[in-house]
């Protein structure tokens, strides 16, 4: 199953605050939202994506419950870009600072800004494409690192500020580099 995009006329635009509210009534569903306001209906993972994705964040998460550097985000959490696109990166991290700065409503909402770093993981039905464009999205948004986990060719693509897009074939980790300081991801669990 593919994600469906439901194009939205300028006329019937939402407001952030009601595309929270439309996430909120539909929990089943994960919704985004591109930069010109079209919705995007996402399905479900298959058991192969979500243990894959299961993995990712559970090695983030031990990573930084060490480090206390900032806060670990999974695939149901909403970020506001600023080019105005409601994003959900299957795992996704920002610092400390981000997370303090906010006040405690903002941080039950939307978070309003890019993470410092996101991890897409493709799925058999998702094509490569946009998921390519979103993580250049997130990159041009304040993202400070990205990987494009590519299951089925066993490919890795990084994608960090300033510098052109790095494609790995068939990795068996993957640094955190400065923006993860210490931070190396064991892929066997992506692989598996």
């Amino acid at each position: 199953m593919n994600a469906v995009i439901l194009n939205i006329p300028p006329v019937a635009k939402l407001t952030d605050e009601q595309f929270y509210e439309i996430c909120q009534a539909n929990r089943d569903f994960r919704f985004e939202r591109s930069a010109i306001g079209d919705l995007i209906i996402m399905p479900p993972t298959g058991g192969g994506t979500g243990k894959g994705n299961s993995g990712i964040n559970a090695q983030l998460w031990f990573w930084n419950q060490e480090t206390k550097l900032g806060e670990v985000f999974d695939s149901s959490t909403g970020f506001r870009l600023p080019n105005g696109a409601d994003r959900s990166p299957d795992a996704a991290w920002i610092t400390l600072e981000k997370w303090n700065s906010l006040t405690a409503e903002e941080q039950e909402k939307f978070l309003p800004f890019a993470p410092d770093f996101v991890v897409e993981l493709r799925s058999p039905s998702d094509a490569l494409q946009p998921l390519r464009d979103k993580m250049q999205e997130y990159i041009e948004n304040g993202t400070r690192l990205g990987w494009l986990i590519n299951r089925k060719d066993r490919q890795v693509e990084i994608y960090r500020r300033g510098r052109e897009k790095e494609v790995l074939d068939n990795p068996v980790s993957l640094s955190g580099e400065d923006v993860l300081p210490g931070f190396v991801l064991n892929l066997a669990v992506v692989w598996g």
